[in-house]
C-alpha cells in the first residue's frame, strides 16, 4: 500500500496533468486557427478585413465588418431583452419564491432550457417568432414595401430566441450572486425599518452587482458563441443593417454557412473570422472572471 504522502502527491499530479491538458488543448486551438487566418491579414490589411464593408470571396473581397456588426446588435438586443427577464426571476426565486414552487416547478423548467438544443430553438424561431414579427411589419407602411425588412429573419428575431437561450446562464448565476450576500445585510436593513422590497433593492441586489454582472457577461459570451439558431432565424445577408428588422450574419454563422465549399484563400478568410469572435470570447472572458474576483 502506498502511504499516505505518496497518494497525496499522486492526487495532486493527476490533478496538475488534467489542468495542463486543457491549457495545451485550448492553445492548441488558438495555434491552429491563428495559423490559419493570420495569413489573410497579412496579405490584404488588418484594418481592410476588419472593417471592410463587403464580403465576397468569389471576388477575393474579405471584408467582416457586417459580420462583426450583426454580431454585435443580435448580442446587444438578446441582453437587452433577456438580462432584465433573467435577473428578476433570480430575484423571484431567491426571496420570494415558495420553496416548494422553486423545487418542483421553476427550477426544472430553467434547467430544461439550458438543455434544450439549439437547433429546437432554432426552429421555434422559424415557426413562431419569425412569422409573428412578418405580421408586424407588414402592417407598418415603412416596411412593407420592402421584402428585406419584411420577411420577419433578422435582428429582432436573432435577439429574442438568443435572450431565452441566455437566461439559464444569467438566472443561475445572478441567484448564485444574491443568495452569497451575507445574512447580516439583510437582518440589518430590515431591522432599521425597511420593507422586503426596498431590502431586496437598495441592499441586496447593489451588494451582488459584481456577481450579476458576471452573470450578464458570461450570458453575452453565450450569445456571441450561438451558431444554429442564429443562422436559422436572422436571415444571413452580409450587409450593415439598418433596422432591428434588416436581415444579418454574424460571425459563428459566417464560418458555418461557407466552410462546407470554401477552400484556399476563402477558407483562410473563414479562420480569420475565427480569429476575431476568439478575440471576442477571450475579452469577454476576462471581463467575467474580474467581476467575478472582485465578487470574492
Amino acid at each position: 500500500m502506498f502511504k499516505r504522502s505518496q497518494r497525496e502527491k499522486a492526487y495532486s499530479i493527476i490533478l496538475f496533468g488534467s489542468a495542463l491538458t486543457a491549457l495545451i488543448i485550448i492553445l492548441l486551438i488558438a495555434g491552429f486557427i491563428f495559423k490559419e487566418g493570420i495569413p489573410i491579414f497579412q496579405k490584404y490589411g488588418f484594418w481592410n478585413v476588419i472593417f471592410g464593408n463587403k464580403w465576397n470571396p468569389s471576388n477575393m473581397i474579405y471584408g467582416l465588418w457586417p459580420m462583426i456588426i450583426g454580431t454585435i446588435y443580435v448580442t446587444l438586443g438578446s441582453l437587452i431583452i433577456g438580462v432584465p427577464l433573467g435577473v428578476l426571476t433570480a430575484i423571484f426565486l431567491a426571496e420570494l419564491a415558495p420553496g416548494r414552487l422553486v423545487s418542483t416547478v421553476i427550477r426544472p423548467s430553467i434547467e430544461l432550457l439550458a438543455g434544450i438544443p439549439s437547433v429546437v430553438y432554432g426552429l421555434f424561431g422559424m415557426t413562431t417568432i419569425v412569422p409573428l414579427i412578418r405580421s408586424l411589419t407588414l402592417r407598418i407602411p415603412a416596411y412593407a414595401d420592402d421584402p428585406a425588412l419584411s420577411s420577419g429573419y433578422g435582428i429582432l428575431a436573432g435577439s429574442i430566441i438568443l435572450s431565452i437561450m441566455i437566461l439559464p446562464t444569467v438566472i443561475n448565476i445572478a441567484e448564485d450572486a444574491i443568495r452569497s450576500v451575507p445574512p447580516d445585510f439583510k437582518e440589518g436593513s430590515l431591522a432599521l425599518g425597511a420593507t422586503h422590497w426596498q431590502t431586496i433593492y437598495r441592499v441586496i441586489v447593489p451588494a451582488a452587482r459584481s456577481g450579476i454582472m458576471a452573470g450578464v457577461v458570461l450570458g453575452m459570451g453565450r450569445a456571441l458563441g450561438e451558431t444554429m439558431a442564429i443562422i436559422m432565424v436572422a436571415g444571413n445577408a452580409t450587409i450593415i443593417p439598418g433596422s432591428i428588422f434588416s436581415s444579418v450574419r454574424t460571425l459563428t454563422g459566417n464560418v458555418a454557412i461557407e466552410i462546407a465549399y470554401s477552400s484556399g484563400e476563402h477558407t483562410q478568410a473563414l479562420f480569420a473570422t475565427g480569429i476575431v469572435l476568439f478575440i471576442f470570447i477571450m475579452i469577454i472572458n476576462s471581463v467575467a472572471l474580474a467581476f467575478a474576483k472582485k465578487e470574492v
